[in-house]
């Protein structure tokens, strides 16, 4: 996208809509921040290794590897409110399946229960992203889709302190299916709502070709979108283990000694300045290029991510926060630039940028063996290793939107 286009033409935004888009955010962003919520709870009451309390993240991610391609089919035949409806329906099933988790107390049922409730965020991410995008003018659909993802970060805000009081309660024990009961409630309420709104039925123009090598193939016409996906698996991998062990982090001795509900506070902070910082950033695409953006936000996500790893001092709690910032605007960034100028092929792109989110399945066993073999704090060089990758990936989008523009003026 050119910077000269986002100065000189108004965005308009539906935005009616668009804050329904981000009601659905909101939820989804509660449930995908109670895995960091639930790994150190479950921790302890299962009495599980760092690599063990990872299967939490498996069982929510593996989901991306399989149900994208045919939710995009799904949503292609029946369009993006009746996938909406369908999502948050799903979202609340798997919900209630906590509550007899809690009552048979087993670690089996808590991951299928997992496994159905992200089947029903990835049906929001493959429909909520794509829909932002086209409720509004198209110069403003970076701006529209960095609006709802803020939405998804006030819920990542909201849910640590909430969510651990209502796992240990005043008694001291763990009751891990308090929280869900109550987002499964949220999210039945708001499927009726979307039911009987007037958001837009929009629906893909495109209904054939729904198979992931027959998507891969069309994708060799856009590089920002292949190494989108590239970028997003890392990037996925990067945020599950950067939030999965940020309690255990603080709790560590050798860090911080924190209990679990001081972490938690910190882990607040860490999504509160990530919403803040979010939702100001949006006015910077006034000015710099998207792909500028995401070298230099990057690049503070490695030297915080260094610092957390490789020193001790009484700042650290302090570096861990500050990652908030670096990460705010990182996926919808990645998102927009991955599906950026693709038309028709928006709906399959969005496909394949999810299917890229099962790194987040990836790369938390990863940090959980260095973890068990070396400490929590060493293991966070493992999302500083991805996020080199998202630099470079910022760079070549950056330089790709100076050479359009070169030929734009030269045109």
């Amino acid at each position: 996208m050119e910077i000269e286009n986002l100065k000189n033409k108004p965005m308009k935004h539906q935005w009616k809509s668009l804050f329904l888009v981000a009601s659905v955010f909101l939820f989804a962003g509660s449930i995908i921040c109670m895995n960091d919520i639930l790994l150190p709870s479950l921790k302890d009451l299962f009495h599980l290794t760092y690599v063990q309390a990872t299967s939490i993240q498996q069982s929510f991610y593996l989901v991306y590897l399989i149900f994208p391609i045919p939710i995009a089919f799904f949503i292609s035949r029946y369009g993006y409110k009746v996938g909406l409806i369908t999502a948050m329906a799903i979202c609340s099933l798997g919900c209630s399946l906590f509550i007899p988790a809690y009552l048979i107390s087993s670690y089996a049922l808590v991951l299928i229960a997992l496994f159905m409730v992200s089947i029903g965020v990835t049906l929001i991410n493959v429909a909520a992203n794509p829909l932002a995008a086209m409720l509004g003018t198209p110069e403003g659909a970076f701006v529209r889709i960095n609006f709802v993802q803020v939405f998804s970060r006030i819920g990542f805000s909201l849910t640590p302190i909430l969510g651990t009081r209502l796992i240990y309660g005043e008694g001291g024990g763990i009751s891990f299916y308090r929280p869900y009961m109550t987002l499964g409630i949220g999210t039945l309420l708001i499927a009726v709502i979307i039911f009987f709104s007037l958001l837009p039925a929009f629906k893909p123009a495109m209904t054939q070709g729904f198979s992931l090598l027959r998507i891969l193939k069309e994708a060799k016409r856009y590089p920002q979108l292949v190494w989108g996906a590239v970028v997003m698996f890392f990037y996925m991998g990067a945020e599950a283990c950067t939030a999965g062990f940020f309690i255990n982090y603080l709790k560590d001795s050798n860090v911080s000694g924190f209990t679990a509900g001081k972490a938690a506070e910190f882990l607040t902070y860490y999504y509160i300045v990530a919403s803040v910082v979010g939702l100001l950033s949006i006015y910077l695409f006034k000015f710099f290029s998207p792909g500028k953006l995401l070298a230099i936000f990057g690049a503070g996500m490695v030297t915080l991510l260094l610092l957390c790893a490789l020193t001790h001092s009484s700042w650290n709690p302090y570096y861990m926060v500050g990652l908030g910032v670096c990460i705010s605007l990182v996926f919808p960034t990645i998102f927009s630039l991955g599906i950026e100028g693709i038309g028709a092929f928006t709906e399959k792109g969005s496909a394949l940028l999810n299917i890229a989110i099962v790194g987040g399945a990836v790369f938390p066993p990863i940090q959980g063996g260095i973890a068990d073999a070396f400490g929590v704090q060493i293991s966070y060089l493992v999302p500083c290793f991805c996020f080199l990758l998202i630099i470079i990936y910022g760079l070549f989008c950056h330089q790709r939107s100076i050479a359009s523009r070169r030929r734009v003026q030269m045109a």
